[in-house]
């Protein structure tokens, strides 16, 4: 842990994952990359999203290329066919009633589950719990889904800066830091085992806000911030406006592909459009604006890492919530090395 946790850490495979959203998974199967394994998906008969390694325990060849037959998937190269449950039920090579090999069995993850609109898979047991967004399941709340993002980067580092509140006026000078004040006033964060909980209020310049333009209201008005995080890289910004009224749910889940990749999956929840499809485009296009303010800089960093080594860096009470992440990871780290 001296090096900082990197994206491929084998501590990892104990936790769950964003793999992809559920709207990605069909009939078709159809590849996606995690923990630098390649895992096929496809969605079965009964609706479940089925996952597994996306590699043919016959010649290794890859399934994502294969074609789906009912509740079944056949591989491309020789045919072979594989239920639901992963288990080899076809091989025409060997004719109608053959004894099929034992081991003609496909590998499939520890734990796969959806949530939210999205599909979570934990490579081995996890120690984390399932994540879960309020919002997804409150009717009052209209969702909208950001472009699906990829960057040089490490998925510790950006759940770091999710969580910064002092880079705002610095970073996002072009969006909506250059009306927030520089100081972060004093807030408490509460941990509950791999998860913790940070709210504070503080006031912004509400540029979205339609009573701006019409002189109801002015641009710096108070709202309230509630950050919550569940182990590894599930992140969740709750922005409640206090002045204009109303609540924008931000989800940040992160997908450590490889090494120096981060495949960033983000969705809005929010209660004050009005069910306006073109206000929805236009806050995702705003919060896409701010993921590449803060990519622009991520992506640059040298050693792709976050320390868990509380004192290999300096830090002060601006930064509770970026601490209690490393004390969480390290303790998460620990644990699941430790099994």
């Amino acid at each position: 842990m001296t090096d900082g946790l990197r994206n491929l850490d084998p501590s990892l495979r104990r936790a769950w994952h964003p793999l992809c959203r559920s709207s990605e998974v069909t009939e078709a199967p159809r590849a996606f990359t995690l923990l630098g394994e390649r895992y096929v998906t496809y969605r079965s008969g009964d609706g479940d999203a089925r996952v597994f390694l996306d590699r043919c325990p016959h010649r290794f060849a890859p399934l994502s290329l294969g074609t789906c037959e009912g509740d079944t998937l056949r591989c491309a190269y020789h045919g072979w066919v594989f239920d639901p449950d992963g288990v080899c039920v076809e091989i025409p090579a060997l004719g109608e009633n053959a004894t099929l090999p034992a081991r003609a069995k496909l590998k499939r993850p520890a734990a796969v589950t959806e949530s939210h609109g999205m599909v979570f898979v934990a490579p081995d047991p996890p120690l984390t719990p399932v994540p879960s967004v309020e919002a997804a399941y409150d009717p009052a709340f209209q969702k909208g889904d950001l472009p699906v993002l990829e960057s040089r980067a490490n998925a510790g580092l950006l759940a770091d800066n999710f969580l910064d509140m002092a880079h705002f006026p610095f970073v996002h000078v072009g969006t909506f830091g250059a009306g927030e004040a520089r100081e972060v006033p004093n807030y408490t964060v509460i941990r509950e085992g791999y998860t913790f909980t940070a709210a504070y209020e503080h006031d912004f310049a509400n540029r979205e806000d339609p009573g701006v333009a019409e002189g109801i209201r002015p641009l710096v008005q108070r709202r309230l911030l509630t950050y919550r995080y569940t182990a590894p890289f599930h992140l969740e910004l709750a922005i409640e406006f206090l002045d204009s009224g109303g609540t924008n749910v931000i989800g940040f889940f992160l997908t450590p592909v490889d090494d120096e990749t981060v495949r960033i999956y983000s969705s809005l929840w929010r209660d004050d459009l009005g069910g306006s499809e073109q206000r929805m485009r236009d806050a995702i296009d705003f919060e896409v604006a701010v993921v590449n303010e803060d990519l622009e800089l991520q992506s640059q960093f040298e050693v792709l890492a976050l320390p868990l080594d509380i004192t290999a860096e300096i830090h002060t009470r601006a930064d509770k919530t970026t601490v209690e992440l490393r004390r969480i990871l390290r303790d998460f780290v620990g644990d699941a090395r430790s099994l």
